[in-house]
């Protein structure tokens, strides 16, 4: 069940912390939709659940697309949201992502280093091979873990965290992620997602300082049941 229905797939909740994981078409933060955020309908659980009056704080640590889905981090506190900021900032948080490619990598194995422009026009980055002006370097190293009857499946770490930066440089090395248009795939997904998914966060508590490693289970639909290790 979607989370847009005012429920929460909660990976881990402490004072501290709360992390979900997010489903197609939830937004992390409110935008021009006007369509209620995660982090509006988590301080509604809050409220809820603890019977806290007045105003809930939530930090959002960091963002997800719009149809990407998996794990997400808010902070409960300033103390935990300063902490992480600056744990993100010095790198000290891996997260790895699954993408389900339709064509084969011509590398079953790589890095990919890229300079990165966003149009804010079209909400959309293009990868150069060299430096352009207004670029940002972006770096992410992947191998291939699955293969399907007509899909594959790549596992991917991000060195930098760049707008779409999954999702241009693998169209850049042509493997458009499955139903994500706006890159290059050839039809889109009946629920508009894409098959990217934020599957793993490994991190030290920044509060407690106890080693957290969370899975996020992959959406119920046939090609992620399959990928399913």
């Amino acid at each position: 069940m979607a989370s847009t229905k005012n429920t929460l797939n909660i990976l881990f909740e402490d004072n501290h912390l709360i992390i979900v994981n997010k489903q197609s078409g939830d937004i992390v933060q409110g935008d021009k939709t006007g369509d209620a955020p995660l982090s509006d309908i988590i301080k509604e659980y809050i409220k809820d659940k603890y019977n806290k009056p007045g105003n809930v704080f939530l930090g959002v640590v960091h963002r997800l697309d719009r149809p990407t889905t998996g794990v997400v981090v808010f902070a409960k506190t300033s103390k935990a949201l300063e902490r992480f900021n600056k744990m993100l900032r010095d790198k000290k948080v891996n997260k790895t992502y699954w993408a389900i490619v339709k064509n084969l990598p011509t590398n079953l194995e790589d890095t990919l280093t890229g300079f990165l422009l966003k149009n804010p026009k079209n909400n959309k980055s293009t990868s150069y091979s060299s430096e352009v002006n207004g670029s940002k370097k972006a770096t992410l190293h992947y191998k291939l873990i699955k293969s399907l009857d007509n899909y594959h499946l790549l596992e991917v770490d991000l060195e930098t965290g760049r707008h779409h930066q999954i999702r241009c440089q693998l169209a850049a090395i042509g493997c458009p992620i499955k139903g994500d248009l706006k890159y290059g795939f050839d039809r889109s997904n009946k629920d508009a997602s894409i098959h990217l998914h934020a599957r793993k966060i490994e991190f030290t508590h920044p509060v407690t300082k106890e080693n957290i490693t969370l899975n996020a289970p992959t959406p119920n639909d046939p090609i992620w049941n399959a990928c399913e290790l």
